[in-house]
């Protein structure tokens, strides 16, 4: 047979197939998601606002004078939120003020990724880590420690601070993937009570002198070094940490896609019984899996050490990170670049959270309504499919299971 005949004998796809197949994706289903969680957040805005509020009152009497207020609360809430994340163009005064919002969701999104990355190596291994939150701190001791204690040269105090941190995270890691490993332990209770103990932790080392600031009362650390902070680029609040986390992305993508140890992760994931089969070894598989998720939350408290955000030590340097890299690592798939996209949108969320608090007085809550309202959404896929209804991605292979099961017996009985 000749090539154009095979050409001609191949199925082309056509129009409906790319379109079911875009239907089915699970990046559709994310999109969705961010979409119904920005309308409820709509409706929460209005509701808040007093004029929408007084004109409710005689709705029926003139309703255009409710949906322009409505309008202007939701339009002047979500442009001051755009102009907070992504540029500025109503205020500026130059290039700089323009593009200073995209930085600053840069800036707040690379504790996210990292920690985004952690989660993400872990859910693809079929663990359940929610212990980032003490991870991050165990970093930040370590990193701490070292940037505020150390007196090094410019580029090795860095490094040696990056050391410490992932260091730091690796171990508070390594304490529930042994407990898997060895005794079969939940590691979503481990990591709960890991993140209670990091927290008092942290406090009990706060009030020793060696991790205490001598001239101040209140429980912080000395200021890190200057050779261990990380260099701004163009007098922007982007630094060293984003290019850290780009690297770090690509790093869980060439573990994850194409090295052993990645293989051994996907396949624990799909089906741990099946890996032991093959001869895995899955218990070292889960703990090299929460050493490596440790190490890279450990990574996410540098944005906050050795950048301009807090350069000390103090019982909130972890934030809310470790829970939201939670949202994130969903969000992103478990996939690098998914994780990627989703760190900057939460961060542009942050961002631009405050200047529409700011500008219009909308409570910064509704951020986190939305955040909580795309968590369910994806961790709920079915139920986006029926709020639009999506067809089911997995209907033709049970379809196809159901027919083959009916044909086997079929065959039996015969």
């Amino acid at each position: 047979m000749s090539d154009t005949t095979q050409e001609q004998s191949t199925p082309r796809p056509t129009w409906r197939v790319m379109l079911r197949s875009a239907a089915t994706s699970s990046y559709l289903t994310s999109f969705l998601a961010i979409v119904v969680a920005l309308l409820i957040g709509a409706i929460l805005i209005g509701a808040a606002d007093a004029q929408v509020q007084q004109t409710a009152a005689y709705l029926f009497a003139q309703p255009s004078d409710f949906f322009g207020a409505v309008g202007h609360a939701v339009g002047g809430a979500y442009s001051s939120l755009f102009q907070g994340a992504v540029v500025n163009v109503s205020t500026a005064n130059n290039a700089a003020d323009v593009i200073a919002p995209i930085t600053k969701t840069i800036a707040y999104s690379v504790p996210l990724i990292f920690a985004g990355l952690a989660l993400g190596i872990g859910f693809r291994a079929g663990m359940f880590n929610i212990g980032a939150q003490g991870q991050i701190i165990l970093g930040a001791v370590l990193c701490g420690y070292v940037g505020f204690s150390w007196h090094l040269p410019i580029v090795i105090h860095v490094i040696v601070c990056l050391i410490g941190a992932f260091v730091g995270g690796a171990l508070w890691g390594f304490i529930p993937g042994i407990l898997k490993a060895k005794t079969g332990a939940n590691e979503v209770i481990v990591t709960i009570m890991l993140n209670s103990i990091a927290v008092f932790l942290l406090g009990w080392l706060l009030t020793l002198q060696a991790f205490r600031k001598p001239t101040s009362n209140a429980p912080i650390s000395p200021t890190m070094d200057p050779s261990a902070q990380f260099p701004h680029f163009f007098g922007t609040p982007i630094d060293l940490g984003f290019v850290l986390a780009i690297l770090a992305a690509v790093g869980v993508w060439w573990l994850m896609e194409r090295s052993t140890l990645g293989f051994r992760i996907r396949a624990v994931g799909e089906n741990p019984d099946a890996a032991r089969t093959a001869g895995m070894n899955v218990s070292m598989t889960y703990v090299w899996v929460m050493i490596l998720s440790g190490g890279l939350a450990g990574l996410a408290a540098t944005s906050q050490l050795l950048s301009s955000a807090s350069q000390q030590l103090n019982a909130n340097i972890a934030s809310t990170f470790g829970f939201d890299a939670i949202t994130v690592a969903l969000l992103g798939r478990s996939k690098p670049v998914g994780t990627v996209l989703a760190g900057l949108l939460f961060g542009g969320l942050r961002a631009g959270g405050y200047l529409m608090q700011s500008v219009t007085g909308t409570p910064i809550d509704i951020i986190l309504v939305v955040q909580s309202v795309i968590v369910l959404l994806i961790a709920a896929p079915p139920l986006v499919r029926a709020l639009f209804r999506l067809p089911d991605p997995e209907r033709r292979r049970r379809a196809t299971s159901r027919a083959h099961a009916r044909s086997t017996r079929e065959e039996v009985t015969a």
